[in-house]
């Protein structure tokens, strides 16, 4: 604040709140007049660009900050800033290197070194992001956020102990933060315990609690009751949980409907690649959440020639671009792509994703619902192989129905929902299986318990990899796993891992919605 008038310090308090708060044109108009009396003044200039970030005005956000750092060069606060600045536009290598910069210039700063981790764990890079991470704990013990990020990144690490200590002491902080006990729940293999639940219950008993906690709590109460055998219980907080975050974002199954049926039509007449082997580097794991993808990536991943690069937003965000640059949404402007353009397209998608095969030459993306453009990768890669994950339709469902999803809205949250989401990406895929088998293979989860090795066998062949015994011991792999499955992979196959059942007929409304959409 030094150079400011004794009358803009509680102005740029004020700025800074209603940065917090959202309310852009109030903070806006106090910068101004700050700007105004005081030209030039870094912090205020520093505020500026964090408001234009949370406006997604990432070139002017980068352009204040950059001012600001002018007249201050060895600021760590705008430095942390700028960070996340040129992470928001795409400007990864430079966001890195500005963050370990403030790191460098102020060690004691805690928020560059959460920055740091935060973005590393994103990367994949989960080994330095814990170290990173614990950095901006011990230096900040009250910043709940770093808490809970480090239990993930822990998580990732198969540090399951250390992950759990992480997540108990956020709720040290704050007992009611549904991010600490939705990363307790998601430690799959580790029941949560009587006291647990009595917290759990007490926290959603209070009035204060906040929705998205209530809703992160109801799932977790749900895992826990499920844990001890106490099936109506877990079946009315998982009920609970779910209606509360339909509300909030309440899913459109015509419409989405609507999109897939338009994406089959419009993916079935496509220009002959002009290279047929563009994309032989990658296998894509598409299909339904909770229906065994992970696994199968860890079994693919024990590979010495694949690298698990787990769910990549890449190949979504190339098509994201490519309908900016059109002016309108996939799939619409499909039938209009040339070959050329598929090209173009698939070097982008082999472009973002090259730091996943600078070890081994082949790498897996397991984001599921990449199912949405399994049409046109015949066009674009090619030489991809596409391996749809199958499990039992209920259990799938169910699993689906108990995990919290974070991208809003999601079709898991209402049982007829889930049934028409099920229905629209097994026939979408079965289309174009059918079109191309060759490149496209459905993979049975119970088929793999029933045949481990025979199995693995097929899969690997299918992908063009001889066969590697380390493939069989997919649960000794040390690699991050970023995904909610991310303990359960780390054990042998087990074959009771069934639940629909023990519900009953608590299920069959979700049985009827299965059945009446039923391939």
């Amino acid at each position: 604040m030094a150079g400011l008038p004794a009358d803009a310090v509680p102005r740029m308090h004020a700025a800074a709140r209603a940065i917090r708060d959202g309310a852009a044109p109030q903070a806006q108009a106090l910068l101004n007049g700050i700007l105004a009396e005081t030209p030039d003044h870094p912090e205020a200039l520093r505020l500026y660009g964090i408001l234009y970030g949370r406006l997604g005005r990432h070139a002017e956000a980068r352009a204040m900050l950059e001012k600001s750092l002018a007249l201050r060069p060895d600021d760590p606060q705008a430095l942390n800033d700028l960070g996340s600045a040129l992470r928001s536009a795409g400007e990864r290598d430079a966001a890195f290197a500005t963050w370990r910069r403030a790191t460098e210039l102020a060690p004691q700063e805690p928020m560059p070194w959460y920055n740091l981790g935060r973005n590393l764990q994103l990367e994949g890079a989960t080994a330095a992001a814990i170290d990173a991470l614990q950095r901006g704990v011990a230096l900040a013990p009250q910043f709940l956020p770093a808490h809970i990020l480090l239990g993930d990144a822990r998580v990732h690490a198969g540090r399951f102990d250390e992950a759990e200590a992480a997540y108990r002491a956020a709720l040290d902080i704050h007992p009611a933060s549904g991010d600490a006990w939705r990363g307790l729940a998601n430690i799959k293999t580790r029941p949560l315990t009587d006291a647990d639940r009595e917290r759990l219950s007490a926290q959603l008993r209070r009035a204060d609690t906040g929705e998205t906690d209530r809703i992160a709590m109801g799932y977790a109460l749900g895992k826990v009751c499920e844990d001890q055998a106490r099936y109506p219980e877990a079946f009315a907080a998982l009920s609970d949980a779910n209606a509360r975050l339909n509300r909030m974002a309440p899913w459109n199954a015509a419409a989405f409907r609507a999109f897939a049926d338009a994406a089959i039509a419009a993916t079935s007449a496509l220009p002959e690649p002009l290279d047929p082997s563009l994309g032989k580097e990658a296998i894509l794991i598409v299909g339904l959440p909770r229906s065994g993808s992970t696994l199968f990536e860890q079994i693919l991943a024990a590979h010495p020639r694949v690298e698990g690069a787990s769910e990549l937003p890449d190949l979504a965000d190339v098509f994201r671009d490519e309908s900016a640059r059109r002016g309108t949404t996939f799939p619409k402007w499909a039938p209009l792509a040339t070959a050329q353009d598929w090209q173009r397209l698939g070097r982008d998608y082999l472009q973002r994703t090259a730091r996943w095969r600078e070890k081994r030459p082949r790498f897996t993306d397991k984001m599921p619902e990449n199912w949405l453009y399994a049409g046109a990768l015949r066009a674009m890669l090619p030489g991809a192989k596409i391996v749809e994950t199958r499990r039992d339709p209920l259990e799938t469902a169910w699993s689906c129905y108990k995990q919290q999803f974070y991208r809003l809205p999601h079709f898991a949250c209402d049982f007829g929902d889930l049934a028409s989401y099920a229905h629209d990406c097994g026939r979408a895929l079965a289309h174009w299986r059918a079109a191309d088998p060759r490149r496209l293979r459905a993979q049975s989860y119970e088929a793999l318990l029933a045949d481990p090795e025979g199995q693995i066998r097929e899969l690997l062949d299918f992908c063009g990899l001889p066969f590697d015994p380390a493939c069989l011991e997919f649960h000794r792999g040390e690699r991050s796993v970023r995904t909610p499955s991310a303990s359960q992979v780390r054990q042998p196959l087990r074959g009771d891992t069934a639940r629909a059942a023990r519900y009953g007929a608590l299920l069959d409304p979700l049985r009827t919605a299965l059945s009446a959409f039923s391939l």
